[in-house]
């Protein structure tokens, strides 16, 4: 499913989580942030987008997702050759930052997720993305 900003950044964000509330806080948020945003229930939604082709400029990961781990889908998209795309792993598990970052995260942000954490992540990709179209 896909939600877009009005005045929307370009930003394309994936967001996997797979629980109700969390997914639409998160949503909110990036939405908020004006970003254009794709929504995946499991790590295995998330590879099958990108072997479509799809491109994201940042994808937020739930840890335990069913069908496939975040972490595990993170080794998956890396090994795609997507070195470019701000890959974030979400968790309120105090002991999910090792996995998120073995696997190639380039960042962990523990949850409960905030606009005051989220905004400076989003800055910083539309930054990268703004000087790369210069």
């Amino acid at each position: 499913m896909e939600l877009k900003a009005k005045g929307s950044t370009s930003i394309k964000a994936l967001l996997l989580e797979d629980i109700g509330v969390s997914r639409l806080v998160l949503s909110t948020i990036l939405l908020r942030l004006h970003c254009e945003v794709t929504l995946a229930m499991n790590g295995k939604e998330a590879v099958d987008l990108f072997l479509a082709g799809k491109k994201f400029d940042i994808v937020l990961f739930d840890k335990n997702m069913p069908i496939m781990t975040c972490p595990e889908a993170i080794v998956k998209i890396r090994a795609m050759g997507e070195t470019d795309v701000k890959m974030v792993g979400v968790s309120a598990d105090n002991h999910a930052m090792e996995p998120f970052m073995s696997a190639g995260a380039d960042l962990f942000v523990p949850k409960p997720m905030r606009m005051e954490a989220l905004g400076p992540i989003i800055q910083e990709v539309f930054n990268k993305k703004k000087n790369e179209m210069a």
